[in-house]
């Protein structure tokens, strides 16, 4: 099964909670269990099916020290069953039942879900209250697992130049938080893990009081109270901590970070800079760096494409990207790919004369208007969507934001303003302090260090 780490895509989410997220969008009814479960219903009756979402607030920022990887490695795990439904058989159900399933691991969220007919949601409501608390693991269980994830790490990571310099640029972005370490983990720490580090990290963060269940499709919660209470509401309370990480001290200096690697075919060229997000740092600007975001570098009709792709013809490809919704700091990324026969230098001035020009005169009306236009224009196309709205919901609630902070969300986008947006870009792209990445092939090394 292919599981992977963080399986929506934080352009998707972003678009989704940057439109959708108002109370006439999903319309969500909620409830809380008596051991402490948020539970979440979505009614999206159109076909008799649903989407069962847990989600679990804890993810790879809450590790321990030289453990990289236990958050990711332990949703591997949960398919490997309990003394009631031995290892295969949950798979097994849902698959003989018609469902879809999959699982996924953030820095801040761990979440499990099937997509199955609404008449056997019972069915695997039953399975995933079972191994929230009846895990069963043991050192024969959990090798053949490692081995399938130290090769998923070969394959995304070792044998993509792209994906070594993003891990090794996210490295050097943060000083002391933990979204500097891959939610995948450093290959040395997931070959030194145990069955006793990983069954106490189930113990410790695995626990209905830690987890949100969200279900979307045909059900109210009407229909759903009974059943969360049979399966979910008859579990166990769990001593679990409160989430605390390390603070990020301000970046005082830029960085370069260069990846040669004959593999790569086209080179590239990125700055990242830490941001506010919805959590983090002046959180008021989160509005306005969605839409500079999308107005700098959102898709063919931004500004950076334009200017630099269909204007200049001096790149291939170039953007932006944001997203607010980090527990932590949130990062505002600029990126660009140069044409055929240009220099990584090249495709850098340019960037950098582009930044200059919006820091000194700022976006004009119609960007803002018509990218502000762009975002909820994506978030009302969701809402087709028979799941969009259990992720949003269930990706907003594990961060520990409230059903109101998403629904929320377009009316404080709608009341941003030029002079806002300028702003933003000048406290965020204004800053010196930043990482710059460069990947390229080995004849570029000579590119500016």
């Amino acid at each position: 099964m292919a599981r992977g780490l963080l399986l929506f895509g934080a352009a998707l989410l972003a678009a989704v909670w940057n439109g959708q997220a108002a109370a006439a969008v999903f319309n969500p009814e909620t409830f809380t269990l008596a051991n402490g479960m948020q539970v979440v219903a979505i009614a999206n009756p159109r076909v008799p099916v649903v989407t069962h979402m847990v989600w679990y607030r804890v993810g790879g920022a809450d590790e321990p020290p030289g453990k990289s990887g236990i958050a990711h490695f332990l949703e591997h795990l949960m398919f490997k069953g309990t003394a009631a439904h031995p290892n295969g058989e949950f798979s097994a159900t849902v698959a003989r039942l018609g469902g879809q399933e999959n699982a996924f691991t953030s820095h801040d969220y761990t979440g499990f879900y099937q997509t199955i007919a609404v008449d056997r949601l019972e069915t695997v409501m039953a399975l995933e209250a079972d191994r929230m608390v009846n895990l069963t693991l043991t050192p024969e269980i959990i090798e053949p697992e490692r081995q399938v994830i130290l090769e998923e790490r070969r394959l995304r990571v070792e044998n993509n130049p792209g994906a070594v310099l993003r891990e090794q640029a996210e490295a050097a972005l943060y000083l002391n938080h933990p979204y500097g370490r891959p939610v995948i983990g450093w290959m040395h720490e997931i070959e030194g893990l145990t069955v006793d580090d990983i069954m106490a990290f189930y113990r410790r963060w695995y626990a209905p009081n830690n987890a949100v269940l969200v279900v979307a499709g045909d059900i109210t919660a009407a229909k759903l109270k009974p059943l969360a209470e049979k399966y979910y509401g008859v579990l166990p309370v769990a001593d679990t901590p409160p989430r605390r990480h390390p603070a990020e001290p301000p970046p005082l200096v830029a960085r370069r970070v260069l990846h040669a690697d004959a593999r790569v075919r086209q080179p590239s060229w990125a700055r990242m800079f830490l941001a506010p997000g919805l959590a983090w740092g002046d959180t008021a600007l989160a509005p306005a760096l969605d839409i500079l975001a999308e107005a700098l570098g959102g898709g063919s009709t931004s500004r950076l494409y334009r200017k630099l792709v269909v204007e200049r013809a001096i790149a291939v490809n170039a953007g932006t990207s944001y997203s607010a919704e980090a527990i932590g700091p949130a990062e505002f990324t600029l990126h660009a790919s140069p044409a055929a026969g240009l220099s990584l230098e090249a495709v850098e001035t340019a960037v950098e004369a582009e930044l200059a020009q919006v820091l000194k005169e700022g976006l004009a009306e119609a960007e803002v208007t018509r990218a502000k236009s762009k975002l909820l224009a994506d978030g009302t196309y969701a809402r087709d969507s028979l799941t969009a709205g259990a992720h949003s919901l269930g990706a907003a609630l594990a961060r520990g934001f409230s059903v109101a902070t998403v629904e929320d969300w377009p009316d404080r986008l709608r009341a941003v303003t030029l002079e806002q947006v300028n702003a933003a870009a000048r406290a965020v792209l204004g800053q010196k302090a930043s990482v710059t990445s460069l990947l390229m092939a080995p004849k570029e090394e000579g590119a500016k260090p």
